[in-house]
């Protein structure tokens, strides 16, 4: 069973259950997705336990916590005492760079439509890499998209 399944509680034999297993491939794909942006073996500029204090703040952003749970695992798992207290949306960095991670995480999650170029160039200042500029909106694009999936998958699970 995949995260979304796990995280939508779908009833076996449901009408959303049947639906769901008919798109089984395109949950197998998320799954990947989530280990690939989560867990890459070479993560760049940031690290797995950034990037799972970010994927837990953007759930909480979506007003997921069961996500959000899921991603707090993670950053349990990874040990990073300086990167754990971001997953709570309010708090931030006192490294520039950090910090400037998590206002464009922030900014592409709650208001994507905002981003602008000078926020990209104000990430290179901080010293990201364009790759890593690149795996940090992955990362964002990722977990926003699952929120969404899930939200919508429980509310028609919700309606059956």
């Amino acid at each position: 069973m995949t995260l979304i399944e796990t995280l939508t509680a779908v009833r076996p034999g449901s009408t959303l259950a049947e639906a769901m297993e008919k798109r089984a491939e395109i949950l197998r794909l998320s799954e990947a997705a989530h280990d690939a942006v989560l867990l890459p073996r070479d993560p760049g500029g940031l690290s797995h336990g950034l990037r799972a204090a970010l994927a837990a703040r953007m759930a909480r952003h979506n007003h997921n916590e069961k996500l959000a749970k899921h991603y707090d695992e993670l950053v349990e798992r990874a040990a990073e005492t300086s990167t754990a207290p971001l997953a709570t949306p309010g708090t931030s960095a006192t490294d520039e760079r950090i910090a400037e991670i998590v206002r464009h995480a922030d900014r592409l999650t709650v208001a994507p439509r905002e981003a602008t170029r000078d926020h990209i160039e104000r990430l290179r200042s901080a010293g990201m890499t364009d790759a890593d500029i690149v795996r940090l909106s992955e990362l964002a694009a990722f977990v926003n998209y699952q929120a969404r999936v899930i939200a919508g998958l429980a509310l028609i699970g919700g309606r059956q």
